[in-house]
């Protein structure tokens, strides 16, 4: 788009998710940093993230918009957009572009693109992909420190509708299960919970602000923690917030850093001298052996390994590029990569952006498909892998018992799906309803637990029995 030219108005066809509707017009007097994105992509949530932190520094003369453009059938549903949204600590005036008709009428190229507005209505910048976001800041910047001092109207948040339920839990992802312990990652509410099978909290892990300490139990700090990984007397986190693996020893409750320093950046593999001197990029979930740990970095769309003995980091597949690729170590490709479940020198990966579940040899390094036929194919069908279709998933788990099913989160469909490994179906598990945004998933004991994330629950599932019920925890 040349930003030389006039601005269209936003078109009245959006459908305003957290807010009463608005115009461009509206916000004369004040910058406004217009983002087109898409709230499944890591990397435009990763932009509206650093937007919130615009408007903090210039409170009451900049004001973010996003316009979300759907990927996904479910995207097109404003209630799963708007949690989508909210799950990542996103809360800035934010509408769906359902039809795609404020995207053709800005002439908008790709996801993320943020067009900075002056406080006239005119269009100064514009920053597409990852590029030029850091010269759009300073714009930005000398802008509002034209402007004049802000009034308490101005420094008002525009009133939030449909405001999410006061719970005990704030969208649970990562789940684990051992013993007679259910471990829950407390997303939104920035921490872990060691609970009894039933629900029962009985310690927390985390102060329940977002931060990055170390230390016992309650004192130490999190930042949106992810995927869960068990074993042992370990309970391994990914924090995706912090860019960070830590560790929970659960004899102590001590938490400790492995690798992350905070900051989203690009790893180096070899020896990890100093915990907080390598970099990691949204890892979003963790699987463990006896000997080492696998990571999934969506932000690098890489998969890792670990070892916490040697503490050597080692890249195991993937190229960085976002694609849906099979082949060895880096002539694969991943497509945001959400979670993993591990069995003996197999490590399966669910590819989120790709609709995906993918298979990797850890000795050979060979990536293959096994549900997945690009990044743009996506749907709900069962049968034979090569038919079947998922929709944006964000979870799988293998029973620690040997089974041969592979469980799957298929949370754009709402659905708890199966696929039988060695060659066998996708298959669609029926349940008494629905799920609503279900983004974890634990199996013990002939049983499967659900983090059912956009209703901030989690349920417990019996096949044997067909019986769904939840858990209460901390009730």
């Amino acid at each position: 788009m040349n930003v030389a030219a006039t601005l269209p108005e936003l078109p009245e066809s959006l459908e305003w998710l957290n807010c009463a509707g608005g115009s461009l017009r509206e916000q004369r007097g004040r910058v406004v940093a217009l983002a087109f994105v898409n709230g499944a992509s890591l990397w435009c949530r990763q932009r509206l993230l650093e937007l919130e932190h615009w408007r903090v520094r210039h409170a009451g003369r900049l004001q973010p918009i996003a316009v979300h453009v759907p990927r996904f059938d479910c995207e097109r549903e404003p209630e799963f957009v708007l949690k989508l949204l909210r799950r990542h600590g996103i809360s800035m005036p934010a509408a769906l572009d359902r039809d795609w008709v404020a995207w053709q009428q800005f002439g908008i190229r790709s996801w993320p693109t943020v067009l900075l507005i002056d406080a006239e209505g005119r269009p100064q910048a514009e920053a597409v992909g990852q590029d030029g976001i850091a010269e759009m800041e300073k714009a930005a910047a000398l802008l509002c420190d034209a402007l004049p001092p802000p009034n308490e109207d101005d420094l008002r948040a525009p009133a939030e509708t449909r405001p999410e339920p006061r719970l005990p839990l704030r969208f649970p992802v990562g789940l684990a299960v051992g013993g007679d312990r259910l471990f829950v990652a407390d997303s939104g509410n920035h921490r872990v919970l060691e609970c009894t099978r039933a629900g029962r909290v009985l310690r927390q892990f985390g102060t329940g602000a977002a931060d990055f300490i170390d230390g016992e139990g309650e004192l130490a700090a999190f930042r949106h923690p992810h995927g869960l990984a068990l074993a042992r007397e370990s309970l391994y986190v990914a924090d995706t917030g912090n860019h960070a693996l830590r560790r929970i020893n659960l004899r102590s409750g001590h938490v400790d850093t492995l690798c992350g320093n905070g900051r989203a950046g690009q790893p180096v593999e070899g020896v990890v001298r100093a915990p907080r001197d390598v970099a990691l990029n949204q890892p979003a979930a963790v699987a463990a052996t006896d000997k080492q740990l696998f990571l999934a970095l969506a932000g690098d769309n890489r998969i890792w390994g670990f070892d916490p003995g040697k503490h050597k980091l080692e890249a195991l597949g993937g190229s960085g590029q976002l694609d849906l690729r099979d082949g060895t170590g880096a002539m694969a490709a991943f497509a945001q990569p959400a979670s993993l479940a591990v069995v003996q020198q197999t490590l399966y990966v669910c590819d989120a952006l790709g609709s995906a579940v993918r298979s990797l040899q850890v000795r050979s390094g060979l990536v293959q498909t096994l549900v997945g036929q690009g990044l743009w194919e996506s749907g709900d069908a069962d049968g034979p892998r090569e038919r079947a279709r998922l929709q944006y998933p964000q979870a799988i788990a293998l029973d620690a018992a040997g089974s041969p099913l592979l469980w799957i989160a298929d949370t754009g469909n709402g659905r708890l799906r199966t696929l039988r490994l060695g060659g066998g179906e996708v298959a669609t598990v029926e349940l008494p309803r629905p799920l609503n945004g279900p983004a974890g998933l634990a199996v013990a004991d002939g049983k499967v637990w659900i983090a059912e994330t956009n209703a901030h629950a989690v349920l417990k599932f019996d096949p044997a029995t067909g019986e769904l019920e939840r858990v209460a925890v901390d009730e």
